[in-house]
């Protein structure tokens, strides 16, 4: 029965053998030509075939490992019958029974075993076979320049692009490193200027070499004279002033006190003539300076009968009577530069804001004769005001108002 199982076996191993393919076989992956494809399709056409031959090739494989299963099984039988006694049958003397079996068992699992090892040695040799063929498709020549050619291209334009940013970013660096210095020029003369204003006199050429700048028309930059008024019967008022606000220029200055807030104010506003008012008690002044030019203006006044004058640029303009007669100017007051007051020091309206800049804001406690106004005009003398003298330390600023040096009668001539 031995030799029967082993034929059955021996024909078995015989038959897997011719149902796989002959060893040494090869696959061939042949381009499909066809009208005139593009190098594209060929190269997909012929990928589409690689992958069809690996799925065949898998199949095979699938096949061959399951007659390997099989004769496994086989084996592992056939060697548990050559051990020695039959499955199911006791040690008894019927053990005769099994003379018609061959007396070598063991030739019976050698040859199995070479059967088993010689599959097993084909299925190692289609595997090796299987990846050799992906590894080793072989494309036409044209694919391979085709690919190169796309290659090259792509790595110039890819060599162009980073040279167009290495460009742009040396062109980015420049502009930032010219803003930056720029900046910290414009910061250090800024802190230079600070540092300037914090050591006092020192500051400017002279102690009256400065102006205030207002350049906005608000309710919150303004200058203040930090000494105030006693009490005046006769005044003159001189001041540089430069702004072409409009309309109109607004209020170069304007001195209040507990109980009248207009007990001194030179304004314009508006559509309207540039006024002068002592003690809420208004004229008209004929005085043009909205021309953004430097002009030089000076306003006398007595208790007397309230005469009073009004100079530009060294010049009687006009001239006047009954403006607060017998009215003397009340002393302890608080003099703005910039704004009109409604209160003491207070309640700023905007569109009545100076916008423009002032310098060499001077009061002296009488008036002037015309030929001083004439030599202060022209910078033949300098008179500084008896009660309040333009001098830095005298001269606060707020809300972004500015001070800076400045030669008005420089400036003066540069405009003419």
């Amino acid at each position: 029965m031995l030799a029967l199982l082993a034929a059955g076996v021996a024909l078995a191993v015989a038959a897997a053998a011719q149902d796989g393919p002959a060893p040494g076989s090869r696959f061939v992956c042949t381009a499909m030509q066809g009208g005139a494809p593009s190098p594209e399709e060929e190269l997909r056409a012929a990928v589409l075939q690689l992958r069809e031959t690996v799925v065949q090739q898998k199949e095979t494989l699938g096949a061959q490992r399951e007659a390997i299963r099989e004769l496994t099984g086989k084996l592992a039988r056939c060697e548990g019958l050559a051990g020695g006694k039959a499955p199911g049958r006791a040690a008894t003397g019927k053990d005769a029974t099994m003379g018609d079996l061959p007396r070598d068992p063991g030739h019976v699992v050698e040859q199995l075993s070479r059967s088993l090892q010689t599959l097993k040695d084909r299925l190692e040799s289609l595997e090796h076979q299987l990846r050799g063929n992906v590894s080793n498709a072989v494309l036409p020549s044209d694919f391979r320049e085709v690919l190169q050619r796309r290659l090259g291209e792509l790595e110039r334009q890819l060599l162009h692009k980073v040279a167009e940013l290495e460009d742009e970013k040396s062109l980015l660096h420049n502009e930032t490193s010219a803003h930056r210095q720029k900046t910290e020029s414009a910061l250090n003369a800024l802190l230079q200027r600070v540092t300037e204003l914090e050591r006092g006199n020192s500051a400017f050429k002279s102690p009256d070499a400065f102006k205030v700048s207002l350049p906005l028309r608000t309710n919150y930059l303004y200058g203040k004279i930090k000494k105030t008024l006693p009490e005046l019967y006769a005044f003159t008022i001189c001041l540089w002033l430069r702004s072409s606000a409009s309309p109109g220029i607004g209020t170069p200055f304007s001195y209040a006190v507990p109980g009248q807030a207009n007990e001194i104010v030179l304004i314009e506003w508006g559509n309207n003539p540039i006024e002068l008012l002592i003690n809420d008690k208004v004229t008209q002044l004929p005085l043009f300076v909205s021309d953004g030019k430097w002009h030089h203006v000076c306003i006398t006044w007595t208790t007397r009968d309230g005469m009073w004058e009004a100079f530009q640029d060294g010049e009687k303009l006009g001239t006047g009577e009954n403006l607060a007669p017998w009215h003397p100017i009340k002393p302890g007051g608080v003099l703005i530069l910039g704004q009109e007051q409604d209160t003491v020091g207070g309640r700023f309206d905007a569109t009545q804001a100076f916008v423009g800049e002032l310098s060499q804001f001077n009061i002296w406690d009488r008036v002037l004769r015309a030929q001083e106004i004439v030599n202060i005009a022209n910078c033949s003398t300098n008179m500084p005001g008896n009660i309040i003298p333009w001098v830095d330390n005298n001269v606060d600023v707020f809300g972004g108002a500015s001070k800076w040096p400045v030669e008005t009668c420089e400036e003066r001539l540069l405009d003419l």
